[in-house]
């Protein structure tokens, strides 16, 4: 989102994101106070540290790391998609709110990582259509969520297979684990390979509520628990949405 945001001031040369620290050094021969406004825009409460001459040399990203850093996204896609498939077919079948959100949440991740792949070189008007699209998308899938949550709040059935929630969960667990072991294989510390490594970590905690979430389900024989963690992970997917769509 900085990228896109920032890909119109000609002045800048370089990005350079360190994601777990929060810091962003914008190497440019331009103002950087107006700089830093375009950042603030983004109400990410952000502020400027400092402003100094830059004396060391701009990086260029080899075709051996491009390369790689496709090939990692694209297996991490594949991972979100089949598990989209799988947590769906058993959500529906087990009447699990939880694994049909954790589901639609692994379909929004796989959209956006095939977007952005997409939108790999090109122009920025692609780019920002392409953002546009998977915000939309996302949007769409939690909102939906939302109102099935709501509806099964409004006219309760029986309890979920707690036991097909909780085996369809670890499964899926072991999956995003094994993602953010792949994605560990790239040390390139670009945003996007950093994002997605946070991405899948978000999946964990998903997944790991669903498997709290069936327990209670077999503790209470109620499905309160489940239609509780659903809305999370919806809000999860909305609030991905809404940030997507602030460009």
């Amino acid at each position: 989102m900085i990228r896109m945001k920032l890909s119109e001031e000609n002045s800048i040369k370089e990005l350079q994101f360190d994601i777990p620290n929060r810091t962003l050094h914008v190497i440019h021969n331009g103002d950087s106070g107006s700089i830093s406004k375009v950042i603030d825009s983004l109400n990410f409460d952000s502020r400027l540290v400092e402003s100094t001459p830059w004396t060391g040399t701009l990086n260029e990203e080899s075709k051996d790391s491009a390369a790689l850093q496709k090939k990692l996204l694209y297996t991490v896609l594949v991972i979100n998609f089949f598990f989209f498939l799988l947590e769906m077919a058993f959500g529906i079948i087990s009447r699990s709110m939880g694994l049909i959100a954790d589901s639609l949440d692994m379909l929004a991740d796989a959209v956006v990582y095939g977007l952005a792949l997409w939108a790999v070189g090109s122009r920025l008007s692609r780019k920002k259509k392409v953002a546009t699209l998977s915000g939309y998308f996302q949007l769409f899938l939690a909102l939906l969520g939302f109102f099935e949550v709501v509806r099964r709040f409004v006219n309760p059935s029986e309890a979920p297979e707690y036991l097909q929630m909780i085996s369809i969960s670890l499964f899926a667990l072991i999956g995003n684990g094994a993602s953010l072991i792949i994605l560990n294989k790239s040390k390139d510390n670009e945003a996007h390979i950093q994002a997605s490594k946070i991405f899948t970590s978000n999946d964990v905690i998903a997944n790991i509520g669903v498997i709290v979430a069936g327990f209670i389900v077999y503790l209470t024989n109620s499905l309160y628990p489940d239609l509780i963690i659903g809305a999370l992970v919806f809000w999860l997917v909305l609030r991905g949405a809404i940030r997507i769509l602030k460009l």
